[in-house]
């Protein structure tokens, strides 16, 4: 368990190190950002099951200097079709990258038995690495392209991750992991554009709505999305709203304190998204071996609400609830997903 967490962990501060060195040459009066998700169904309620947890660790880079070599990416997929526009068009651009690493679990509504319903749905782990490009045009549009691959089953650590920590707080245990899904390799590629439209000031507050379109493709998830966020606060134009694991409602890392009119930053925030769902593998079960699995739901909903605090550049921290839909067959109820995220500069 360790050796896997540790090589995963050097991988991204390898990433990361070099990341920094090449961006913050060219723009030294910038900094990296770090930020610290945990999404739990526990963190607000006594709840324990489906989603149950995920966390995930990522670093933003300062925003890219037009010379720097870390433009090439945007540049050779912009080539190809309507993702990022080039540099040097006339728009303002802000452009940035983030790497992240996360790890979710997903379990059974009953978790005493060591042969789990197999009308509820499946033990999973997934634990992942990924990057993302970020393009900001015009400070009002938002272009995000993410890669995550990974690995879901046994080697995922969901069981250790699960149990270790119950036993820790002297919680019951988990009895069904030998069940879960089988080792396989996953990735998935997601696109999503965001619009940040202000909509009225008055006093020193400002309403906005962040509409967002997008699609994932890949063996963990395969969906299409549109949604949107209704914001009302001070110092809107540092972000899209918050970063979320997915699949969930959109958010992003992005944050740009450039164009702060003071230090001080908040907003309280609610949103919806609908999904339509071709595959997700911790319900439908693994690609090409015959296992654990439920009928999934096509279509799925999620409303969140939440309040976000930050200080310039510093550090923000956010707090909010996620209501999800029923996600298959026989499910008894909607679930109910607690989020929280520290992030702060280097």
């Amino acid at each position: 368990m360790s050796r896997t967490v540790f090589d995963f962990v050097t991988t991204m501060l390898v990433v990361c190190g070099s990341l920094s060195v090449g961006t913050s040459e060219a723009r030294a009066d910038d900094f990296g950002r770090v930020s610290l998700l945990e999404e739990n169904d526990s963190l607000y309620d006594t709840s324990d099951k489906h989603y149950t947890q995920g966390i995930r660790i990522s670093y933003l880079t300062p925003d890219l200097s037009s010379g720097s070599r870390w433009n090439a990416p945007f540049d050779f997929l912009g080539a190809l079709g309507p993702v990022f526009s080039p540099a040097g068009s006339g728009q303002d651009q802000s452009r940035r990258i983030s790497v992240f690493l996360g790890q979710s679990l997903f379990t059974p509504n009953d978790k005493t038995g060591t042969i789990p319903d197999p009308n509820d749905r499946p033990y999973a782990g997934w634990l992942y690495l990924g990057t993302s490009l970020l393009q900001e045009t015009d400070r009002n549009q938002l272009d995000h392209l993410e890669l995550a691959i990974g690995l879901v089953g046994p080697g995922a650590l969901g069981q250790q991750a699960q149990n270790d920590f119950h036993q820790f707080i002297g919680a019951a245990q988990a009895h069904g992991w030998r069940s879960q899904l089988r080792n396989e390799p996953g990735g998935m590629v997601s696109y999503e554009r965001l619009w940040r439209v202000p909509l009225l000031s008055f006093a020193s507050l400002t309403l906005d709505v962040v509409p967002q379109v997008g699609a994932t493709v890949g063996n963990v998830a395969t969906y299409g999305s549109a949604g949107g966020m209704i914001r009302i606060g001070r110092n809107l134009q540092a972000d899209y709203g918050p970063a979320r694991i997915r699949p969930a409602l959109s958010g992003t890392d992005y944050f740009d304190a450039d164009h702060l009119d003071g230090p001080l930053g908040f907003y309280v925030f609610a949103g919806v998204q609908g999904r339509v769902v071709g595959r997700n593998i911790f319900l439908d079960g693994n690609s090409f071996h015959n296992g654990p699995s439920v009928d999934k739901e096509i279509l799925v909903g999620d409303l969140q609400a939440g309040v976000s605090l930050f200080w310039s550049r510093d550090i923000q921290v956010l707090f909010s609830a996620v209501s999800r839909t029923r996600e298959y067959d026989h499910q008894p109820s909607p679930d109910v997903i607690g989020t929280a995220t520290l992030s702060f500069s280097l």
